[in-house]
């Protein structure tokens, strides 16, 4: 493993862990800039686009032109990270930062997406491209909500992990929806529709058929 991939790794029982009492200032522990999209939810319900502009596994600096407040219990829901929470504990004009919420098993899933992260960004990985996306022969599909609604869509492409899909709709991020029988939640909103993160990686031959 290069120097560089080595620096970058992260885990929850070591690097990750509060500095020691020579160390002041806003950095209590070491962050990985990962400058990922997201979107948030204040104690208002109000919802707000936001950057994940670093994070470890105990805290994170947010981008928003929303400025919450100090104390303020915030509901994120970030690309390739997934739901997170937590209160803040800085507030400045255009970012904040807040302490995570989380079980010991959350942080250490969280280590290892952020080690995952931190090596695309060095690496020069490409966006999105985790797993191969093709675009089935027959598009038309539709999804489903939890509480029974049903929208038509066309798939514009999908992989293993995920698909992006033309919907008329915009479900809210982290919404659980159905597109045929793959269950994945909405990581993002784009022109066309919206893009879901499916919940387990599905078997490449349901991928193969459908392409």
């Amino acid at each position: 493993m290069s120097g560089n991939r080595q620096a970058l790794m992260l885990s929850a029982s070591s690097a990750s862990q509060p500095t020691d009492g020579n160390d002041t200032g806003e950095q209590k522990f070491h962050r990985v800039t990962i400058s990922v999209q997201g979107r948030f939810m204040r104690a208002d319900h109000s919802e707000h686009d936001c950057i994940v502009d670093a994070m470890s596994p105990f805290d994170a600096v947010i981008l928003s032109s929303s400025r919450p407040e100090t104390g303020e219990r915030i509901v994120a829901y970030v690309d390739y990270i997934g739901r997170i929470e937590g209160k803040v504990t800085e507030a400045g004009l255009r970012a904040f930062t807040i302490s995570l919420n989380a079980t010991d098993r959350k942080r250490d899933k969280l280590s290892a997406q952020l080690t995952w992260l931190a090596n695309k960004h060095e690496l020069g990985l490409p966006e999105d491209r985790r797993h191969e996306r093709v675009s089935p022969n027959n598009p038309v599909s539709e999804i489903r909500l939890d509480d029974g609604r049903r929208y038509p869509c066309r798939i514009i492409d999908l992989s293993v992990s995920g698909a992006a899909v033309e919907i008329d709709v915009r479900p809210a991020f982290g919404t659980m929806v159905l597109l045929g029988n793959m269950r994945g939640r909405v990581v993002r909103h784009f022109q066309e529709g919206i893009a879901m993160e499916f919940m387990t990686l599905q078997p490449e031959e349901t991928i193969d058929k459908l392409s």
